[in-house]
């Protein structure tokens, strides 16, 4: 389902193709390294440059005998170079090229994954802006507590949004390694000025230390960094799911032209694509588990994690990918309903001003468990009883000995739930760099 909608970009840098194209830029590097420490001589790099190329299906074939994905490849990409094969590899291990090529994949996907970030966060800025104040219900365990605005919920989105960029970028930074070291990582094959000269070319920087592999605390905080992505985003489409629903309906996600809710019943729009997002997050969230259990290897190196790298990592990548998308439309498109959350906020008979009724009692003289007594009597009386929480209230002569009719009025006014929103956003909006 998701290769139907994925982004192709990201997409081909999981592909079998670039994987092997990404493992001989590597290895061309550590031949460019070597000639400028005299090792290969010029022509022979010249004729690797120009003749090392591959053959998937040949690289298949060789595999099936050898069962080895390495050594497949080299001796494929050797049948092609002819004699000056010889240097291709030269005192190299098999993760040099591997470990050091996922760390160039991994990153350029990270880099996608930020790219999306960045447009999610703009559209985010957009809508909290032109919602800063559109009043609507703010709930506590979904029941109506007080009146928030519809652009302050999208704003705490936003600024959650910054700091997955924060630790993407943290991420790229931490997978921005690789290592060409050798069998067990003590360059005994090896100067360790291939390394440099390779990484370098590469825009890789060399690990301090490895054994065979790079540490995979490295690539567990990568998976963490898009599971903390995807968390947000099923988080975002839960809130959307709820205000969809038929008894709140404050908002919906976009629902297209020709678009069809259910095949039995005409009326429906669903959440579906909210829906969706919820569970591919769970699928991203469970890599996690895979990639921590990757950390503890066998002495320098086990192969354990190779296996479940080659699903997690495409898998995690464009399940990402492909959630921020869909975030990112479904934003832009989505359809805030005003009316509804105006009814909505008018829908418990004025219960929501009960804090402010409580409040104007303690500053005229009562304690707060005077006060809040009051208050919840005629609270429940309003749920119990279908009747209108202010007309109580002003009923109400003990409230009445301590507060006029006009007092008790702006108790029910929502102008000050606004004063304040203009100063949040500033504060959240000020520390754009």
């Amino acid at each position: 389902m998701i290769e139907r909608y994925t982004n192709p970009e990201m997409g081909a840098v999981w592909t079998e193709e670039n994987r092997y194209r990404t493992w001989l830029a590597v290895e061309i590097a550590v031949c460019e390294a070597w000639n400028k420490l005299g090792k290969i001589p010029a022509s022979s790099l010249r004729t690797i440059k120009a003749k090392a190329a591959f053959d998937i299906k040949r690289i298949d074939e060789i595999e099936r005998v050898v069962k080895h994905d390495i050594i497949a490849f080299l001796t494929a990409v050797n049948e092609k170079v002819g004699p000056d094969g010889r240097y291709i590899h030269l005192g190299l291990t098999s993760y040099d090229v591997v470990d050091t090529a996922l760390s160039l994949l991994v990153r350029r996907s990270l880099l996608q994954v930020r790219a999306r970030l960045l447009t999610l966060k703009k559209v985010l800025r957009k809508e909290a802006l032109k919602h800063k104040k559109t009043v609507c219900m703010g709930r506590t365990h979904g029941v109506h507590a007080e009146p928030v605005t519809f652009g302050f919920k999208v704003l705490v989105w936003y600024e959650e949004i910054k700091r997955h960029l924060d630790r993407i970028d943290r991420a790229v930074e931490v997978m921005s390694v690789g290592r060409i070291s050798g069998a067990v990582g003590t360059y005994i094959h090896l100067d360790p000025r291939v390394e440099v000269l390779a990484l370098k070319k590469l825009g890789l920087k060399p690990a301090p230390v490895s054994t065979q592999v790079l540490q995979r605390d490295r690539h567990a905080e990568a998976i963490g960094a898009l599971a903390l992505i995807a968390a947000s985003l099923e988080k975002f489409t839960v809130e959307i799911r709820h205000l969809q629903r038929s008894e709140v309906l404050e908002l919906e996600e976009p629902f297209t032209k020709g678009q069809k809710g259910s095949s039995s019943m005409p009326h429906k729009k669903n959440p579906v694509r909210c829906e969706r997002m919820a569970g591919l997050a769970r699928l991203v969230r469970a890599n996690v588990q895979t990639a921590l259990e990757n950390i503890p290897l066998w002495h320098e190196r086990d192969i354990s994690h190779s296996s479940a790298e080659r699903i997690i990592f495409p898998d995690s990548f464009i399940l990402t990918d492909f959630m921020l998308a869909e975030a990112i439309d479904i934003i832009s498109h989505w359809v805030v309903r005003k009316d509804r959350m105006k009814a909505n906020i008018n829908a418990t008979r004025g219960l929501t001003f009960s804090q402010s009724v409580l409040l104007a009692l303690t500053r005229k003289g009562l304690t707060r468990e005077e006060a809040y007594a009051l208050v919840q009597r005629n609270s429940l009386k309003t749920w119990e009883e279908n009747l209108d929480f202010k007309a109580l209230v002003l009923a109400d002569p003990r409230i009445r000995e301590r507060l006029s009719p006009a007092e008790i009025e702006t108790c029910f006014s929502l102008d000050p739930y606004l004063e304040k929103i203009d100063y949040i956003f500033k504060r959240v909006l000020s520390r754009e760099s």
